[in-house]
């Protein structure tokens, strides 16, 4: 499997490659004060959750279609680029006319195959940058089969995020590391851009720079970080979001080796 280094909008991807923002995009106020002041610490990639189907219904699912509309605002005043969760093709449709610039799909979108033929298809013939989470589930055949499809269908921006796999123990991660298998991904295609959200490994913010740190430390090629302007009243996943404050702290205290013993790298 042959993948070219990452580019986003043409220009080749920064290293460490930051994505920050909310679990989920809730306000206008929300977003664009959170967008703000991540902005302003020079974090240059908005994330945020437009459709977010919880385990069970009944909690808060996402405000949809409206949430675009806040994102294009976001790249108007901030000039950040955008990033959002899609889970089928009406999805993809609506993003891409809305103008977001990265797509990711999620773990259990991921552990799909059908929906991530149906997102492959509706993706083909574009040149968007496309981030793979890993599935729920310890498999990195099924992590593989996904940034297959998408590359059958000629999305060749492609990266892989490592956001931990579920567990039913109650230990110290929300999902467990089992850093292991991205290493085994990145042996299988080390051209891969490899990424680590420690906030859904971690589910909570004092594991959030350990964890980021040790990615680094094993070659991580950048970060994935859900941060909310005041994470105490957040919607969805409150426990593990932090402010931007603590983000630029976390950053600005991350050592970022420019060279790492082969015993310790990322494949």
């Amino acid at each position: 499997m042959k993948i070219n280094n990452l580019t986003i909008k043409g220009k080749p991807a920064a290293k460490p490659l930051i994505l920050a923002g909310p679990c989920s995009a809730e306000t206008r106020e929300q977003t664009l004060e959170t967008a703000k002041e991540l902005a302003s610490f020079g974090i240059e990639i908005f994330r945020a959750g437009i459709w977010k189907p919880r385990t069970k219904p009944g909690g808060f699912e996402g405000v949809g279609k409206a949430g675009l509309e806040w994102l294009r605002e976001v790249r108007e005043v901030t000039g950040m680029m955008t990033a959002t969760e899609v889970a089928n093709s009406k999805h993809v449709e609506m993003a891409l006319n809305s103008g977001v610039d990265i797509l990711w799909l999620g773990a259990r979108t991921t552990a799909n195959p059908f929906a991530v033929q149906e997102i492959s298809d509706a993706l083909s013939g574009t040149d968007i940058t496309v981030l793979v989470k890993n599935p729920v589930n310890p498999d990195p055949e099924l992590w593989l089969g996904a940034v297959e499809r998408l590359l059958n269908s000629g999305i060749t921006n492609i990266a892989a995020v490592h956001r931990g796999f579920s567990t039913y123990e109650r230990g110290l991660f929300r999902n467990l590391p089992q850093w292991h298998i991205p290493i085994e991904l990145k042996r299988r295609v080390p051209s891969l851009t490899v990424l680590c959200d420690p906030s859904q490994i971690g589910g909570r913010p004092e594991l959030i720079y350990p964890i980021s740190q040790q990615a680094m430390d094993m070659g991580f090629d950048g970060l994935m970080v859900e941060t909310h302007i005041n994470p105490s009243v957040a919607l969805s996943d409150k426990d593990q979001q932090i402010t931007p404050l603590a983000l630029n702290s976390i950053l600005k205290a991350l050592i970022i080796r420019t060279s790492i013993d082969s015993s310790e790298r990322l494949g």
